[in-house]
């Protein structure tokens, strides 16, 4: 079982912190935003004298309020096509299980939101990059590059958009032709649509559900973890069509009883409320982005790096995967906390390699996570940035 790069660093920041340095932590996707009122509100009025198992598929009352929401999102969900997990990372582990035998391949875009490797792992699957280079916005290779990494052991290409770690959204093409691939080819196509609605500069997200005849293959895998801020209710679910899939991941929950009660009644009530706060979350996380997007253009302009590095504007999400004017990913993120600090202060960012299959990968990349409100996010990119100048000293 591979160890979190996300998490990896975690020993250094809590001894940088028992030196007296305060970290920012850029590492991990846990937003600073409330969590709803409502939403708090809800599981502190849960009135039950019991607080007892659920139905193994999740409670009906927050599969139908998931109906509602996935038709005002303009699919044509039914609450049949529903499975209730505990958070998107069950939802990803049960469909791999169920789809997949011991041995059996996966295609995912590289670089990649970097559990799924454990996931893999856990599941017996093997995944296989589909390389998506910096240079071209991390979007997909053309069909035959695809395509040539297909062999009969493959089962499904999973893809994430809008994506974690890049912060590229797949264009309604790009969607198409992975279904087109996958029906030809005769794959399951996964998708990760955790950010759906965290999309910039007027974009568009387009979800697998509204691809016409994928309705047997085509599988989404979803969380509120961050669209309600509510990283800790552990929230998830799996919507298809395939009947036959549901059946599997029924008897999968079965054997784990079943989803948190708490959590599910919490976001029950920001289902409700969404439309009260999504919005103005969006607006946030998309000033977040011009911050960092700035702070790294003048990183990238300011003369001292010993290489020229490339950055891709994120779309959507709230990540960018940034390469620095650095030799080494992995050396710079460990010395920012053990070495190096701006008034008492560091920032801890993710090593790019833990990102990417491929050799070699991310390098002298990073991802940062843009989930700190303004004043602290500045301040930490002020430190990145002085950070990189620092280093390149050495």
């Amino acid at each position: 079982m591979p160890a979190s790069p996300i998490r990896k660093l975690h020993p250094y920041s809590e001894e940088a912190k028992k030196r007296g340095i305060q970290v920012f932590h850029l590492n991990i996707g846990q937003p600073d935003i409330p969590t709803p009122k409502a939403i708090y509100d809800a599981i502190r009025n849960y009135s039950d004298p019991v607080l007892s198992y659920g139905p193994s598929q999740g409670l009906e009352g927050l599969r139908r309020s998931l109906v509602d929401y996935y038709q005002r999102c303009g699919y044509p969900i039914t609450i049949e096509n529903l499975f209730v997990t505990t958070g998107g990372s069950e939802a990803i582990v049960f469909t791999l299980m169920a789809l997949c035998d011991e041995g059996e391949e996966i295609l995912i875009p590289d670089p990649f939101y970097t559990n799924y490797a454990g996931f893999s792992e856990m599941a017996g699957v093997h995944p296989i990059p589909i390389p998506t280079p910096l240079e071209e916005g991390f979007h997909l290779p053309p069909d035959q590059e695809i395509e040539s990494l297909i062999t009969p052991r493959t089962r499904a290409i999973l893809y994430c958009s809008p994506n974690n770690p890049t912060g590229t959204i797949f264009t309604k093409e790009e969607v198409e032709r992975l279904a087109r691939i996958a029906q030809e080819k005769n794959l399951f196509l996964l998708a990760d649509e955790v950010y759906r609605e965290f999309v910039f500069d007027g974009r568009v997200h387009t979800s697998l559900l509204q691809i016409e005849g994928m309705e047997d293959r085509a599988v989404v895998l979803d969380s509120f973890s961050k669209r309600f801020s509510v990283c800790g209710a552990r929230i998830g679910c799996v919507v298809s069509r395939n009947s036959d899939l549901l059946d599997a991941l029924l008897r999968f929950g079965q054997a784990r009883l079943c989803p948190p009660t708490l959590g599910q009644i919490g976001v029950m009530a920001g289902i409700r409320d969404m439309d009260q706060f999504m919005g103005g979350m969006i607006c946030e996380f998309e000033r977040r982005r011009d911050i960092v997007y700035e702070t790294l253009l003048e990183i990238r302009d300011s003369g001292f790096g010993i290489r020229d590095s490339k950055i891709h504007k994120p779309e959507g999400a709230f990540y960018v995967m940034a390469q620095l004017p650095i030799e080494d990913a992995e050396t710079f993120s460990q010395w920012l906390l053990t070495d190096f600090h701006l008034n008492g202060k560091t920032t801890m960012v993710a090593p790019g390699p833990g990102f990417y299959l491929s050799p070699e990968g991310g390098k002298r990349e990073v991802r940062i996570a843009y989930v700190l409100k303004e004043k602290d996010l500045r301040e930490a990119m002020e430190v990145l940035k002085r950070g990189v100048e620092e280093f390149n000293r050495k």
